[in-house]
């Protein structure tokens, strides 16, 4: 375990705000996860994973943990399934590449998403017509204050779009350790219709695509749209899609003919936030260094030296202005810290 006063927390989020931690601990075990547990009151921590959906906007007088538990381990196997478990330091990425690497599948969609497994199930994420829930089992957690152990089973998380329990009901009441998935091992069952995956495994010259072919091809269209945390800060998706009726949708596309829409159901249709900022004249704008990225509207970016107080500025901005123009509002994906 260690522990440091004063911490910087530019390495430690992806928009690269150097905000300070009055104190710092960092977690390798859950033996040192509990003492500090005992140690610190549940109030006074501030829980950091992989610092991809966190807006810091200020320097943190709460001491800071960091939960690094490592390790990926196979827990059962049977002819056409696997159960695989991730401890909740893992970087997200790099476990989807582990599973795809062992043609373990599930989870190739959700490839080069920013962050650790541990936050995963709280925002429930998704990418390319896949979610989180599709191939989560379970997931292991510990409460703040009372250290009691629990397991969450997938109907026990109430899991929405970019939802969960986590955020809602148990919202700062537990710390997830470790999540545990159910995989397949043959028959996979491969998702191309969403977005333009499909165009991209063509112009990949692919036609029966593999697990690792999905991957690439996600991993492709991303880098080709979206920033890279490590040159531009950046926490991917800074708003959820609006999800309206279908007599709202109605409304919309009657005085907006060209909006773009999935419909979800009869009754459900989801519209794309990139698309309504892209065409509110939003896409590469910029105030100072807080912008909107000039390949993807979605993405709010630090081009050095902007807080996050002026990131959440430029994001009020783009709520009010979607809500006035086109009668919409758009929740933020990324957690607001103060």
């Amino acid at each position: 375990m260690n522990v440091t006063a004063n911490q910087s927390l530019k390495p430690y989020n992806t928009f690269g705000f150097d905000v300070k931690a009055k104190q710092f601990f960092e977690v390798n075990s859950e033996t040192d996860l509990k003492k500090i547990l005992k140690k610190v009151y549940a109030d006074e921590l501030f829980i950091l994973g992989g610092g991809s959906n966190i807006l810091l906007t200020g320097n943190i007088n709460r001491s800071v943990l960091h939960i690094n538990l490592k390790g990926i381990s196979l827990v059962n196997e049977n002819e056409t399934h696997v159960i695989v478990q991730a401890r909740a330091g893992e970087n997200w990425h790099q476990f989807v590449r582990y599973c795809v690497s062992k043609n373990y599948g599930g989870v190739e969609n959700l490839s080069l998403i920013p962050g650790n497994v541990g936050t995963a199930p709280i925002q429930n994420i998704g990418a390319y017509g896949v979610e989180l829930q599709d191939s989560f089992l379970k997931c292991e957690a510990v409460h703040r204050q009372t250290l009691e152990k629990k397991i969450f089973k997938k109907e026990d998380c109430h899991f929405g779009y970019r939802d969960s329990i986590f955020k809602n009901e148990f919202k700062n009441q537990y710390i997830i350790t470790r999540v545990v998935f159910r995989l397949t091992k043959k028959h996979h069952r491969i998702h191309t219709d969403y977005g333009n995956l499909s165009q991209e495994l063509e112009a990949m010259g692919v036609q029966y695509p593999t697990l690792k072919d999905i991957s690439d091809a996600v991993i492709r269209i991303r880098q080709k749209k979206l920033p890279d945390p490590k040159k531009i800060g950046n926490s991917g998706s800074f708003f959820k899609n609006p999800i309206i009726s279908k007599a709202e949708f109605d409304e919309l596309q009657a005085k907006f003919p060209e909006v773009h829409y999935y419909q979800l159901s009869e009754n459900r249709f989801k519209i794309p936030a990139g698309w309504l900022i892209d065409h509110a004249g939003f896409k590469g704008f910029r105030k100072g260094d807080a912008g909107v990225h000039k390949r993807q509207a979605l993405v709010l970016v630090n081009y050095g030296n902007a807080t996050g107080e002026e990131i959440l500025q430029l994001a009020r901005h783009i709520q009010e202005t979607i809500k006035n123009r086109y009668g919409l509002e758009l929740e933020m994906e990324v957690n607001v810290i103060s």
